[in-house]
């Protein structure tokens, strides 16, 4: 697992206040647009906000030594992977593989990873699929939770383990699809009061006309996407989970790099190398496991 640095959390809380205010502020004021046009003036200073405080975050782990080229590739890997995910299913009816991959990937390589695949797997498979409009970068936001709280489960092994995220998958799944409602929601302004918003009302007078809207309209949506991602858990976790934490094995991520001098030269050496200080450089795996930094980027591994 990579470890969360105190220069990331601080890049990861700033984003998500910057999230939590752009879902909430219409809350407070009185919004001006329709449900289609939600967000059209606010959602691109939103999107130009949080994309360069993902890429901190990236640079700060780099940086921290938290993450390598290697965390970067498998990160690229994951978010291509999860895109792919989504193009054979697109949501109509609610269920959609883009959310599986930060299920693992949080669990293996840790919050901060999980939070930055979560955010970059939906902007890029919004490329991918032409699902780009002013609810991306609500989306981004609350994809990067789901993974960031993955990677906050209790440790557990074996079949405790796979039910145990076959369960937060379903919670994701429906929670994902609570608080994006939410992006759009208070621009619905006009028709039945018991279940639109109304402006100027208590905040929770409000919520509670948002929590019989979310289920009286959207909650079926939200049911295969959670039963979706339970299912993908049960039948392909167990393989998922072993690569992952084979490719976190090799890779040694947040192992700690150490410099060492070498045992002095024989009396055969040449006077050259007699006076040159030979470093050997090697590392430490958490789990005790000595890596050869040289030796290991040579092989490929």
């Amino acid at each position: 697992m990579i470890p969360l640095r105190l220069r990331s959390a601080l890049l990861l809380a700033l984003v998500s206040l910057v999230g939590i205010a752009g879902f909430t502020w219409p809350l407070f004021t009185r919004p001006h647009g329709t449900e289609n046009l939600a967000h059209a003036s606010d959602a691109p200073w939103l999107f130009v906000i949080v994309l360069p405080l993902l890429l901190a975050i990236i640079l700060a782990e780099l940086a921290d030594g938290s993450l390598d080229a290697k965390g970067i590739a498998v990160l690229g890997v994951l978010i291509a992977c999860g895109a792919a995910l989504r193009a054979p299913t697109t949501g109509a009816t609610g269920f959609t593989g883009v959310l599986f991959l930060l299920i693992p990937g949080g669990r293996v390589f840790g919050r901060g990873f999980g939070f930055v695949q979560g955010a970059l797997t939906l902007f890029t498979s919004a490329l991918l699929t032409g699902g780009v409009g002013p609810w991306l970068p609500f989306e981004m936001i609350a994809a990067a939770w789901l993974g960031f709280f993955a990677g906050c489960l209790p440790a557990a092994r074996g079949r405790v383990e796979i039910w145990m995220l076959a369960a937060y998958g379903a919670v994701a799944g429906l929670v994902y699809g609570l608080v994006m409602d939410m992006w759009f929601w208070p621009f619905t302004v006009s028709g039945d009061n018991q279940l639109h918003f109304v402006p100027g009302d208590s905040l929770a007078e409000n919520l509670r006309r948002f929590w019989g809207f979310h289920l009286a309209s959207a909650f079926g949506f939200d049911l295969p996407r959670a039963a979706g991602n339970a299912l993908l858990v049960l039948f392909v976790g167990v393989p998922v989970l072993a690569a992952l934490r084979r490719a976190s094995h090799r890779a040694a991520f947040g192992a700690p790099v150490e410099f060492r001098a070498a045992d002095a030269p024989g009396r055969g050496s040449s006077a050259g190398s007699a006076g040159s200080a030979l470093l050997d450089r090697h590392r430490e795996t958490p789990d005790g496991l000595a890596v050869d930094v040289d030796a290991d980027a040579g092989t490929g591994g």
